[in-house]
């Protein structure tokens, strides 16, 4: 065996340029015997080159170790600052919605359709990304001329319905509310007039084309996810928008009809986190770790109870409980009618046992009352659903929230998820249980603008006249010149 070689002697190049010579294994062992402080031949510049090796070396070990182990304050801050974001903006949210809400029912139609705009930008963006990639630019296009089409619908029926004796007298929006669903789905069928262009004889023809593009643009080897985008925009388009429509009619039918559900939601959502931290145990459902039985259960008895006392308050003021009849009213100039006879107390009695010998029970409560509790009962047993449907959907594309539009709480769409159901739970329960129908000035208009001829609609208004001269409401000088008036256009 060969015997190790000593006092073997290597080159090395100092820090300035020049050579030098490696100290021995003892006077390394030295130099290193108390880190952090230089050996007696650092001190006297023979082995510079090693000395500045190694606090370089020493260095980076520490900027290292500092990367890899982030101080627990800094994780602290971060939650901190997202806790102060988060409740900041809801300060905000709460503060605009009274406002708006007081401030007028147009106010609150504003933010009803700026949500479902951006819920339905927030549901078509988190499907929409692979387009860029297979270069087809119209799909985004056809997707936002989907949503006016529908919200135009939807919008006209609304002020069709409610404001029939505006519309129905205009000379100018009588053809479009006679013809609004004809118009409604043309524009659904033909639509954006720029995409397709053919060239005839030198000029340039635009032709508009909605559905009737779509199929035009397919293109072969991107059928599946073509096709994928249609059904995905028009699933959006129901599960938002046309539920929005039902809420915007509830405001119409009154106030309380919009912001009671909305609010036995948003409590119940409150007392369901309240109730599962403070005595949780079971889970409820995989789609939602968190949401347990316990949490489900007590939000649902406290919001019956929030909600019996929230009704109890709101059926007292007109502004709450009466029709929409003037889009320019607002907390302070209030509404005027004749109040649903739901919001009327009435007195029932109970018989108690007669083995008991007690003389019957006597007590007064509003209709509205009873009705309350399937509000509360929706809004805690169904509607909690509708987030764990849109948790569902966030899940299948791997996304945590559904976008970024309220700092602190994701999206739109991450608030609203449960609301859209319960606001067309509340219209169509009140359409089917609560509402009073009866003739009003703008179903008659629309009756003999739609159902009568020229000659009949003026046998009407003569019939009308008479009457309200007979009543003393109207002068006879009136009906005089109402009759001038037609014998001077008939020559």
């Amino acid at each position: 065996m060969t015997k190790p070689r000593r006092n073997v002697q290597f080159q090395h190049k100092g820090s300035n340029g020049h050579h030098g010579r490696r100290p021995s294994a003892s006077g390394s062992s030295e130099g290193v015997s108390e880190p952090g402080s230089p050996g007696p031949k650092a001190m006297n510049g023979i082995s510079e080159g090693a000395g500045s090796s190694r606090t370089f070396l020493q260095l980076t070990m520490d900027v290292t170790t500092t990367q890899k182990e982030p101080t627990p304050q800094s994780e602290y801050e971060k939650k901190k600052q997202t806790f102060i974001t988060r409740t900041i903006w809801t300060f905000v949210m709460i503060f605009g919605f009274f406002l708006a809400m007081f401030a007028g029912h147009i106010y609150i139609i504003g933010i009803v359709t700026a949500i479902q705009i951006v819920s339905f930008k927030e549901v078509i963006a988190i499907a929409n990304v692979p387009s860029r990639a297979k270069n087809l630019p119209f799909t985004r296009s056809l997707n936002w001329y989907f949503l006016g089409t529908t919200m135009y619908f939807l919008y006209g029926e609304s002020v069709i319905y409610y404001f029939k004796h505006i519309v129905l007298v205009d000379r100018v929006l009588l053809p479009f509310a006679t013809h609004h669903r004809f118009i409604s789905f043309m524009l659904y069928v033909i639509g954006e007039s720029r995409w397709l262009q053919l060239a005839v004889r030198g000029v340039t023809y635009r032709l508009g084309v909605g559905f009737v593009f779509f199929v035009g643009s397919l293109q072969k080897g991107h059928y599946r996810f073509q096709f994928t985008q249609f059904a995905w925009t028009h699933m959006a388009l129901y599960l938002i928008n046309v539920q929005a429509h039902f809420i915007m009619n509830s405001i119409f039918e009154g106030m309380i009809w919009f912001f009671l559900p909305a609010s036995l939601v948003i409590t119940n959502d409150i007392f369901a986190y309240v109730c599962g931290i403070t005595f949780g145990r079971t889970q409820l459902i995989k789609l939602s770790p968190k949401k347990t039985v316990e949490g489900f259960v007590g939000a649902w008895v406290l919001t019956i109870i929030f909600g019996f006392g929230m009704t109890n308050v709101l059926m007292r003021y007109k502004y709450f409980i009466c029709p929409v009849n003037d889009l320019g009213a607002n907390i302070f100039t209030g509404l005027q009618c004749t109040p649903n006879p739901v919001f009327t107390s009435q007195t029932h009695t109970i018989q108690p046992p007669l083995l008991l010998h007690q003389p019957p029970f006597t007590f007064s409560i509003a209709p509205i009352q009873f009705h309350i509790l399937v509000f509360a009962s929706f809004a805690s047993l169904i509607a909690p659903f509708g987030g764990f449907f849109a948790s569902g959907l966030k899940r299948t594309f791997k996304v945590k929230d559904f976008g970024e539009s309220i700092p602190g709480h994701g999206g739109i769409t991450d608030r609203m998820d449960c609301q859209f159901i319960m606001g067309f739970f509340a219209f169509m329960y009140y359409q089917s249980f609560i509402a009073v129908y009866k003739t009003s000035v703008g179903g008659v208009i629309e009756m003999a603008v739609q159902g009568l001829s020229v000659e009949e609609q003026v046998e009407v208004m003569r019939g009308l006249g008479k009457y309200l001269a007979g009543q003393g409401v109207l002068a006879d000088k009136a009906l005089r010149c109402f009759e001038e008036g037609l014998l001077s256009r008939r020559r």
